[in-house]
């Protein structure tokens, strides 16, 4: 009995390694859908992609922003933190999606010396989890607050050095696990 027991395990096809491996997060079952199309633009509204977090990853949902009220970035990059800083609707949470942008978030232009299109945020972003910054890295990235590069230069508080953030297909696969890409910032 024991012998036949022994030879039903050994030959289940799974052969142990002491090889570490990475096959990447566990499926999800997180249905990260949202019926969208039952949603009209409101008048005077502009179409905006906003990320927030469902199932370990970034999804986009659609939100609609007003019309800027100034030029360059900011305003709307205000606009876009104001979508993220709430937890999602009824129908989003139902979906399971969240956000993990700190609430009191809230941002600034730049300060003498900065480069253009830096974006002061109030906490910094070094500090920020994975996920936080990778949900404002990519709705910022998408939107009028990028630089023409595609990247976001965020900076913090105080002293809190510019960096230059840019969202790729890995951040948003998996935002807790990956630093977020930084690239050197451009001068002037």
């Amino acid at each position: 009995m024991l012998a036949g027991l022994g030879l039903l395990l050994a030959g289940c096809g799974i052969r142990p390694t002491e090889v570490p491996t990475d096959a990447g997060p566990a499926p999800s079952r997180l249905p990260c859908v949202l019926d969208e199309d039952s949603v009209s633009q409101p008048p005077g509204t502009t179409p905006a992609k906003v990320y927030l977090v469902c199932g370990a990853q970034l999804v986009v949902v659609n939100r609609y922003l007003a019309e800027p009220t100034g030029p360059g970035p900011v305003p709307v990059a205000r606009q876009l933190l104001d979508q993220l800083l709430p937890q999602p609707s009824g129908a989003e949470r139902l979906a399971h999606f969240t956000s993990a942008v700190p609430s009191g978030t809230a941002l600034s232009g730049p300060r003498p010396g900065d480069p253009a299109h830096t974006l002061r945020l109030t906490v910094d972003p070094a500090g920020l989890t994975g996920p936080g910054l990778a949900q404002l890295v990519c709705t910022l990235g998408e939107s009028a607050a990028a630089t023409a590069q595609g990247t976001v230069l965020l900076g913090g508080p105080g002293e809190s050095p510019v960096r230059a953030y840019e969202c790729d297909r890995e951040l948003r696969a998996n935002p807790a696990r990956t630093p977020v890409p930084t690239v050197p910032v451009p001068r002037g």
